[in-house]
């Protein structure tokens, strides 16, 4: 029959179990409590989440993107991506190239949005086949007449040409091009920057 302390204390560890995980300790009669959380819940979340973008980075790598500005060298590509543009990161490939210059998608997809804003000019938001990635083509001089959104694109085809337009010099006509990964909300305007110059770079 157990002693009087020893009921105790089994009574303790009982009550302790209902609210956290009670563990003896080697060599003692003690035993110590650790709280019961659900810290283990964000953990998983967050492995989860690391894998399936590192799977999407998997995907990506196999689509063998195509250079969007036609006829451009990847040989002559420059990372300007993490370059400063005043407070912020500039998180994007600047591809140089005459006015007129056709713009070209980089990858199958769907035109998500047709766009223009005070920094990014005429632009074009395209989802790829999966809508994993949004492909973003900024500061154009015009879309490719009767582009619409909504329509299904092939890689290659035409969207639209290099310009100056939003807060690009006027004298520098050029792509800015960038990959955003998206979230499981699949917004066009929201998602994380990806560089583009290893899926363009000549390999």
């Amino acid at each position: 029959m157990l002693s009087v302390k020893a009921t105790a204390m089994v009574s303790l560890v009982a009550a302790l179990a209902t609210v956290g995980i009670a563990a003896f300790v080697p060599g003692t009669n003690r035993a110590q409590f650790v709280p019961r959380t659900n810290a283990m819940t964000p953990v998983a979340t967050t492995t989860t989440a690391i894998e399936s973008a590192a799977h999407d980075m998997q995907i990506l790598a196999t689509r063998k993107l195509l250079m969007p500005v036609q006829g451009f060298d990847p040989k002559a590509l420059r990372d300007n991506f993490d370059e400063s543009r005043g407070i912020r990161s500039h998180e994007a490939l600047d591809i140089m190239a005459a006015r007129g210059t056709p713009v070209v998608a980089a990858d199958d997809g769907t035109i998500a949005k047709l766009f223009r804003s005070v920094a990014g000019g005429i632009t074009i938001y395209q989802y790829d086949s999966s809508e994993r990635f949004v492909y973003y083509y900024a500061h154009l001089d015009r879309y490719r007449d009767g582009l619409a959104q909504g329509e299904a694109v092939k890689r290659g085809d035409v969207i639209g040409y290099v310009g100056s337009t939003g807060n690009a010099p006027a004298n520098a006509p050029h792509l800015h091009f960038t990959i955003f990964q998206l979230g499981p909300e699949k917004k066009w305007w929201r998602g994380k920057a990806v560089n583009p110059y290893p899926y363009l770079a000549a390999r």
